[in-house]
């Protein structure tokens, strides 16, 4: 369903702004009160992983710098890095067409996974073999 105030200013011109506690307030949450977030190394940008946020989550992100999740599992707020050490350092969010996506370049310490990979996509589909190929292997 398209989100009016993301539709209204489509037409902004580059370098625009809106105050950010207006828009961030109309972002599209799912019925969990949850909105997807996709981590970016800012430096390779290898996709490295996606998870959810919820208010809190990202007033926590923004307020600290160091990304903040919602663990839909532990139904609990997590900070990236709190047991494993290896954090992410928020570097900038940016906001889907419908602002119902958020996408975050961030500085990675160590890996992403929980696997110890660099990032959670690794597992390639193939449809010319019908086979999933792993891409990466843990580091021993």
């Amino acid at each position: 369903m398209p989100n009016d105030f993301f539709l209204s200013i489509e037409n902004s011109a580059q370098g625009e702004k809106h105050a950010m506690q207006h828009v961030l307030g109309r972002l599209s949450y799912n019925n969990s009160g949850l909105i997807p977030v996709i981590a970016q190394d800012l430096y390779s940008r290898d996709v490295l992983m996606l998870a959810w946020m919820n208010q809190d989550a990202i007033a926590q992100t923004l307020q600290s710098g160091f990304m903040t999740y919602w663990s839909r599992s532990r139904s609990q707020l997590w900070r990236k890095g709190e047991t494993s050490g290896h954090f992410q350092r928020l570097k900038t969010m940016r906001i889907d067409c419908d602002g119902d996506t958020l996408l975050c370049e961030v500085e990675q310490t160590g890996p992403a996974c929980h696997t110890r990979r660099k990032t959670c996509f690794y597992l390639e589909v193939d449809p010319h073999t019908n086979t999933v190929v792993v891409t990466d292997s843990p580091p021993n």
